[in-house]
């Protein structure tokens, strides 16, 4: 990927970076452990965007 990227492919990859987050401590708590897992945490090499290359 080249390091000159449009405005709107960066917007996008920033987007996809704070999503890619666990559950905060403090939600599992509140909600007796009913919601472990993040539906939308993906891994780097195992799950890939669908970012077009403009």
């Amino acid at each position: 990927m080249t390091s000159n990227k449009s405005q709107a492919k960066k917007k996008k990859l920033v987007k996809a970076m704070k999503q890619n987050r666990r559950v905060p401590i403090f939600a599992m708590a509140k909600t007796n452990r009913r919601y472990r897992q993040n539906p939308k945490q993906r891994h780097w090499k195992r799950t890939k965007l669908k970012i077009r290359d403009d």
